[in-house]
Parts: structure tokens; sequence; C-alpha cells
């Protein structure tokens, strides 16, 4: 069982791409897991516990957390991996897209920290960590929302870090770069699409600033994030742990 205890792990997002991988990872490494997110096949599919959770929603955050303490108890871990990116010209950037990309990226983990630490910090140990991105540290053409959204996650997670820093409760984020998901490879299929180039050739544009050449695995990201979650980790507290391949120091 090791750093696990069977302590309880919830994860937003959770029903497939980096979250589901996770999951996976922490079960077998002996947590108690609980999977949320919008999306109840998935979910159910999963095989692990789950609760219904839109991010966006202080209520159904609340509803969520509720369901999950029935499931397995307090919530000692909380990753804040739900998440959203959508792709405009700056000037053309609508309000509308402006809006969802800040509620489902950094309010979702606004209020998932307000949910999850009030128990942690009572109980002395926790563990919070958001899935981010390489867009957190640096920025890509067309996504001026989606990347102002992920730098207010750092900002989170560093405020929360400094405040928590005595408490026995760590937070932090994790930041990779494109990876081998659902939203990258309908992204891939979307852009050949649009303007007739192979699905390799398309690819390409998604792999060319990782040293690498190749995209990230959603379990690379799960590796980094159960080392994150266990006690040998107790000193890592307000960083931004960079899985990209080495993109971002070009």
């Amino acid at each position: 069982m090791g750093d696990s205890l069977k302590r309880h792990v919830l994860i937003t997002g959770g029903g497939s791409g980096i979250g589901l991988a996770t999951a996976q990872r922490l079960d077998a490494d002996g947590y108690s897991v609980t999977v949320c997110g919008r999306g109840e096949t998935s979910l159910k599919n999963s095989g692990f516990a789950y609760a219904l959770m839109d991010v966006t929603n202080a209520q159904s955050i609340a509803d969520g957390f509720a369901a999950a303490t029935k499931h397995h108890g307090p919530v000692d871990i909380v990753i804040s991996n739900a998440g959203s990116a959508q792709t405009a010209p700056a000037l053309k950037t609508s309000l509308e897209m402006w809006d969802a990309m800040i509620a489902v990226n950094l309010t979702g983990a606004f209020l998932c920290a307000q949910a999850g630490l009030p128990g942690m910090v009572e109980r002395g140990f926790g563990r919070f960590i958001v899935v981010a991105s390489t867009a957190a540290l640096k920025t890509y053409p067309y996504t001026m929302a989606y990347t102002a959204a992920k730098h207010g996650t750092l900002g989170l997670v560093r405020s929360l870090a400094l405040e928590l820093a005595k408490t026995g409760v760590t937070c932090n984020a994790v930041c990779p770069g494109f990876t081998d998901t659902d939203i990258v490879r309908t992204a891939v299929q979307n852009i050949a699409a649009k303007t007739g180039r192979s699905e390799d050739e398309a690819m390409a544009a998604f792999t060319k600033d990782n040293p690498t050449g190749r995209l990230i695995t959603p379990y690379e990201v799960a590796d980094s994030i159960a080392w994150l979650c266990g006690v040998g980790a107790g000193s890592v507290n307000g960083q931004a742990i960079m899985i990209d391949g080495g993109e971002s120091i070009q």
C-alpha cells in the first residue's frame, strides 16, 4: 500500500484521458479513487466509484464531493484535471469564449480548492494538484483565453501553497505538453478536414515543438501526479512540473 494508506483521491475530468490514466495509476498504488465529470457513460465505464460534477457550478461540486465522501470517506487528495480548450485569433475572441475558458479551467480549479482544502487542513494532510498545461508558462497562437486561464491556475496554486505551507497540505501543478488524448486527436482530424492536409501532417503541428518528436502520453502525466501524491513529495510545494519532452527549455 506504501504511501497511499488508502487515502481517498477525487479526480475531476476522470472519465477519460489524463484523468482516467491517473485514476488507474493511483488505484494500482492502493489509493481509493472517485472519478468525477459530466459524462455519466464514461464515468460508469471507468470501473471506479464516480460522481457527476460540473466544475463551473459550485453546487454541483459540493454535491460531487458529498457523493465521493459517501463512496470512500473524506477526500484527501484533489486532482483538478477537468479542462477545455477553444481557439480563436486574439482580436476575434468572443466574450463567450473568454468566459467559458476562465470558468472551466480557472474557476473550476478555484471551486475545487474551496471544496476540498478545508477538510485536508483540518486533518493535517492533503494534496491539491492542478493539471495545467505548458500554456501556463508560455503561449501558442490563437489561444489567448485558454492561456490566460492556465496562467491563472499557477497563481492560484502558488498562493495556496504559501498560505497552507505549515498545514501538511501541498499545492502543485503539472504542465503537460500536447498529450495523446481524445481532445488532441479530434483537433488533428479537424485540422485535416479544414486544410486538406493529411492527419500525419496535421499531427506534426502538435509534435514539432517537442524535442522527442511525439505526443506526451497520459500515463507519463499520471506518473508525475502519483509522485506528487506521495509522502516523499511533501516538500514539493507551489511548483509547476513541466512534462513536455524538453519543449519549455528551447
